[in-house]
């Protein structure tokens, strides 16, 4: 468990429960934010002409990923946000943008579920970002359990290939 999740927690570094940053679950559990300056809000009107390389951007789940294909070389780390568990636009969102070929980091943030994982890393996603109660309601552990997300898909037992969204390539 990260440092600034036990802490939000438990209260470990000052007795009391504290607001933290959110924490980033990835294929080996729970880990602090290692990115470091703001993200950029992006809708199709935002002008990024000034944008620099190695930059983050916060994503609305209905973007058209056509509009950001001409970013993609300058673009870092793409949030998408997850207003509502219900709501799947984001994965067909991550799924678009990998298609189209980007090769950053992808991230999902907001509201997923650690039942939602798995299809998250399978639409192209390589990290979720939660906040501190749900990590506390939705320990590591359930997150863990699904880590595993190549095996055990139905897609596979068909004979398609998968999507493997790390290196941006079919397998």
């Amino acid at each position: 468990m990260p440092a600034s999740m036990r802490a939000a927690v438990d209260g470990s570094d000052t007795g009391e429960a504290i607001v933290s940053r959110n924490v980033l679950v990835r294929d080996t559990g729970f880990h602090d934010d290692d990115r470091s300056g703001d993200f950029i809000p992006w809708s199709g009107a935002t002008n990024l002409s000034t944008l620099t390389d190695g930059a983050a951007l916060d994503v609305e789940n209905a973007a058209p990923a056509e509009d950001i294909v001409s970013l993609f070389e300058r673009i870092a780390l793409i949030r998408i946000a997850f207003p509502s568990h219900m709501d799947g636009r984001g994965f067909s969102l991550a799924r678009h943008l990998r298609l189209l070929g980007y090769r950053g980091r992808l991230r999902a943030a907001g509201r997923i579920l650690a039942d939602q994982y798995a299809m998250a890393r399978r639409s192209g996603f390589d990290e979720v970002e939660i906040d501190p109660a749900l990590a506390a309601r939705q320990p590591e552990e359930q997150w863990l359990f699904r880590a595993n997300w190549q095996s055990h898909d139905y897609q596979q037992r068909l004979g398609r290939r998968l999507y493997n969204g790390n290196r941006g390539k079919r397998h």
